[in-house]
């Protein structure tokens, strides 16, 4: 194991400070604005702010991936300049980043040694096996070392990734949104690791967006960033999840939103034996069956990768089923294609913004247009009524609350939150019976994710049935009437949401029969 730079270090010494460091990117953006921070041994300082804030290029410069324009960063008191990751790992500092960086043929321990200094060298493999074994030991983390990779769930290779770090000699340790993909049990273990580590005098970043109930189990302290600016540094006894989001936005956030009671009409889709393959041919998903009524929001749960995308892009028609059927409004829709779908109302929310929702390179107009190309109110003739659909667009921007300097600014330039509210604007207005949503809210800051959850709530009041895909179980249990997890591309149940226990619904997203 590396030795790392002051491996005796007493609990409460600071070892990393950031003093009044500063970003600038093209175009007059100013990422960070004189930012110190703060990090002592032993301690959790989360660090939060809205999508933009700053966050990931703070941890970024602490990691050594980016330089700052100016400022200083000092490591156990001494000034120190990460050229590269290569000077942060060897100074003792880990990361551990959203996306995975495994080697998914390999096992637990070939990854843990991949990248090590050590390993271009004749390892003793029972030693290095005997290290990681008294390391899992100490910071409370059970998992197999012979598996493979790709046999893991999502908090195991996060394990593995921590285990990584830790195995470098990190004793400062950033994550990276550490919960996002977890099940609510996976989460519970990280969290306790988290404890467990912390006793053992690592400093510990999490960086987090929306999670903030996760912030309170087991941070010390917060720094909050909104627009590259320090504007709270907080003990977390001192604080609530109500102040921590208005530092975060600026204004009051609401958590408990209301889901209004409405009455339930006609059924308006029925799922029957539906099966599909994925895109390397594998049975994906498995003699599905439910229906959603008119006014209902029905709640599809699970860990990503069980089957969710596929139904989502079956009942839009993106993808073609292997079997089974789908009854919209009393009709066969199984083999209509995405444009027919849409004319019946039907409207889809795509998981992946840039790469589905919308065109990076195309102006706000233009993505708009993505659903009013077919629609006789927006042509003239043969031809496209650009003033009108400009004009439509300008409204949208206003309706929906869209930051933007104008409606001629391209797709990609927006923050997430604002692409997915131009998503939303583009979609919902012209859904009338059907709504699917999938992920709507994932990568969203706390204030984004408000007003998403709010536009889905107005679709019900309408009278539209809502198919709401999510990962978050706290958000699905809040909006949804029903609920229904998957698992291995079944569903593993449909259980009203106003009376099941969130325990019972993290259980059977993890494949726990009830």
């Amino acid at each position: 194991m590396l030795n790392s730079p002051q491996a005796d270090t007493r609990p409460g010494e600071v070892v990393l400070e950031a003093r009044g460091i500063t970003k600038r990117y093209p175009n007059n953006v100013v990422a960070l604005d004189k930012v110190d921070f703060q990090l002592r041994a032993g301690e959790v300082h989360a660090i939060l702010g809205e999508n933009g804030a700053g966050k990931t290029t703070l941890m970024n410069i602490l990691f050594g991936v980016i330089q700052p324009d100016e400022g200083e960063i000092y490591l156990y008191g001494r000034k120190t300049r990460f050229k590269s990751p290569i000077d942060a790992i060897n100074m003792g500092v880990g990361m551990v980043h959203q996306t995975r960086k495994l080697v998914q043929a390999h096992t637990v321990l070939e990854n843990i040694i991949l990248g090590h200094p050590k390993a271009g060298r004749l390892l003793n493999l029972r030693k290095v096996r005997e290290e990681v074994e008294e390391m899992c030991r100490r910071y409370g983390f059970r998992i197999d070392l012979d598996a493979r990779v790709w046999q893991l769930s999502a908090g195991e290779q996060e394990m593995v990734e921590i285990l990584r770090a830790l195995y470098r000699g990190a004793k400062i340790l950033i994550l990276d949104e550490p919960t996002s993909v977890l099940t609510p049990p996976e989460v519970e273990v990280l969290l306790n690791s988290i404890r467990h580590m912390a006793k053992n005098n690592i400093a510990l970043i999490p960086f987090i967006t929306h999670k903030l109930p996760e912030v309170f189990e087991v941070s010390d302290k917060v720094t909050v960033l909104r627009r590259g600016k320090v504007v709270k540094t907080i003990n977390i006894r001192e604080a609530s999840m109500k102040s921590l989001a208005e530092y975060m936005v600026g204004r009051e956030v609401l958590f408990n939103l209301t889901n209004p009671k409405v009455n339930l009409g006609r059924e308006i889709l029925k799922v029957e034996n539906l099966s599909a393959l994925n895109d390397k041919g594998v049975v994906a998903l498995r003699n599905v069956s439910f229906s959603v009524k008119e006014g209902e929001i029905l709640g599809i749960v699970g860990v990503s990768g069980n089957g969710q995308e596929e139904l989502a892009e079956v009942l839009a028609g993106l993808r073609k089923p292997a079997s089974g059927r789908v009854i919209f409004d009393g009709q066969d829709i199984t083999r209509k294609s995405v444009l027919e779908r849409l004319k019946m109302g039907i409207g889809y929310i795509p998981p992946d913004r840039l790469g589905e929702g919308a065109i990076g390179n195309f102006s706000l107009v233009d993505n708009i247009l993505l659903n009013l190309y077919y629609d006789k109110e927006f042509r003239k003739s043969i031809f496209l009524n650009y003033p009108k659909i400009r004009e439509y667009t300008k409204r949208l921007v206003s309706e929906f609350e869209v930051i933007t300097p104008s409606v001629d600014t391209k797709a990609a330039h927006l923050s997430g939150g604002n692409l997915q509210k131009i998503i939303l604007a583009r979609v919902i207005p012209k859904t009338t019976k059907l709504l699917i949503a999938n992920l709507p809210t994932s990568g969203l800051d706390v204030a984004s994710a408000e007003s998403v959850r709010n536009r889905i709530l107005s679709c019900k009041e309408k009278g539209m049935a809502v198919i709401l895909i999510s990962e978050d179980l706290d958000e699905a249990l809040q909006l949804s009437d029903r609920i229904a997890p998957i698992y291995e591309g079944r569903i593993v149940a449909i259980l009203d949401a106003d009376n099941v226990k969130k325990e019972e619904i993290g259980a059977m997203m993890a494949g726990v029969s009830q």
